[in-house]
């Protein structure tokens, strides 16, 4: 529909050390996985703290890495779970959603883990997989599991600042990453395995209307994360493909950037001094790629 974008390529920041990378050893999260997942690590969820730091998951060790502005990789937590989604709270505290134990939070100081959240009413969460705050506190958290096309269930969440968790869609297939507009008033989900991103409109009482694809995507396995800038551009991880997408305020695709050394490009975030610097994870190489934003003054509304 659109002409091809400009593209660009981006640099490897940071490099998971052979130390770190789990050669040799099983995980059921690996096992069980429908396609192929590399299995030294998967690298997933990048956040910053107030300091400069990039953390990053790696989901079937129950691992979560901290790289310095320099680019060194140091283990920062290792626990008994599968994380895939992290945000750094404003008060500091790391929230988690974890595909084994739904979401947990994580004291920065004594690197206690602890559950925050695992049922909806009596049911169990699918698996969470992506979280992003609100300025009044709410979160919206995705629950994807394993559903597909063949099982469209997949789920977003809102938990409110008050406690109280509201279903907003449950009829998504495999929804991941999400993010806010400016405005808060709409939500955007990675669905994956429908190869779309979707709009969220959220109505006055709270809930979700007239829902609906913002971008139809192709190729790859489908968009992962998500990030979006200060003027409602979004960003989009294309995993499968080796791509990160940079679209308008309107759906209309201005940049391609692609990774140098894999597929797998799984998630991202704006970062560094200026906050001008796309930090994209590259699962498939293990590395922190990253790429300068095209425009200057981009912010990072999921990372709060």
């Amino acid at each position: 529909m659109f002409a091809p974008p400009p593209a660009a390529t981006a640099t490897i920041f940071a490099t998971l050390p052979d130390s770190l990378r789990m050669k040799g050893r099983r995980s059921q999260f690996i096992d069980e996985h429908p396609g192929h997942v590399p299995t030294h690590s998967v690298l997933e969820g990048p956040s910053f703290d107030r300091d400069g730091n990039l953390y990053c998951v790696d989901i079937p060790f129950g691992r979560i890495f901290r790289v310095d502005p320099k680019g060194n990789f140091s283990l920062f937590v290792e626990y008994d779970g599968w994380p895939n989604g992290l945000k750094v709270h404003r008060d500091g505290r790391f929230f988690v959603t974890d595909f084994k134990r739904g979401i947990v939070v994580i004291d920065p100081d004594t690197r206690k883990v602890e559950p925050f959240l695992e049922r909806y009413r009596l049911e169990h969460l699918k698996a969470p997989n992506d979280l992003v705050f609100a300025s009044n506190g709410d979160m919206y958290f995705t629950d994807q599991g394993l559903t597909g096309l063949q099982d469209p269930t997949g789920r977003l969440f809102r938990l409110r600042a008050d406690g109280r968790l509201d279903c907003l869609v449950d009829t998504i297939a495999s929804p991941n990453g999400v993010v806010l507009d400016p405005s808060e008033e709409i939500v955007f989900v990675a669905a994956t395995r429908q190869n779309a991103v979707l709009r969220v409109p959220m109505l006055r009482d709270g809930g979700a209307a007239k829902v609906g694809i913002f971008i139809q995507m192709s190729g790859g396995s489908g968009p992962d994360g998500l990030a979006i800038d200060e003027k409602g551009g979004l960003a989009v991880a294309h995993v499968g493909l080796g791509a990160v997408w940079l679209f308008t305020p309107r759906g209309e695709p201005r940049l391609r950037i692609d990774a140098p050394n894999g597929y797998h490009t799984t998630n991202l975030a704006f970062g560094g001094p200026d906050r001008r610097t796309l930090y994209i994870t590259e699962s498939e190489s293990a590395t922190i790629l990253a790429a300068p934003a095209p425009e200057a003054g981009l912010t990072m509304f999921s990372h709060r």
